[in-house]
């Protein structure tokens, strides 16, 4: 399939690999590629807009750069929480959670004192057979 792509868009594929930083940030923004694409075209490689997004040199990093690292990408991903949304799901959390305790609560016997345990109900005395036991 990728031998019947046009040129163009050959070099475009090859531009992303060189600029994975570009391609999360188009994936997480929901926009689709033709906008990147055409600004690609129109700008060129070269263009200083790209800097931004160019990938990171491998180099051996020693465990403080590790977890530097990770907090450098929880900074970079907390930039792009939309802070409503995210609200808003907690709320829906909060209310599920709030239903579910309401739920719990009606179906529990009023008075915990007469709550037999586990298993009990076959040694109750009421049962003229006493309950089946293997």
């Amino acid at each position: 399939m990728s031998e019947n792509l046009h040129p163009s868009v050959k070099d475009f594929k090859d531009f992303l690999q060189r600029h994975p930083t570009l391609v999360e940030k188009v994936r997480r923004s929901g926009k689709g590629w033709q906008e990147t694409y055409e600004k690609w075209a129109l700008l060129g490689e070269d263009d200083p807009m790209w800097d931004k997004y160019r990938g990171k040199q491998e180099s051996t990093s020693t465990p403080k750069d590790g977890k530097r690292e990770i907090m450098d990408r929880l900074i970079h991903m907390s930039e792009n929480i939309d802070m409503d949304k995210f609200q808003s799901q907690v709320d829906n959390i909060n209310s599920a959670i709030s239903t579910v305790q309401e739920l719990l609560h009606q179906f529990q016997p009023s008075d915990q004192s007469h709550r037999q345990p586990f298993g009990s109900s076959f040694r109750n005395t009421n049962r003229p057979f006493g309950g089946f036991r293997d």
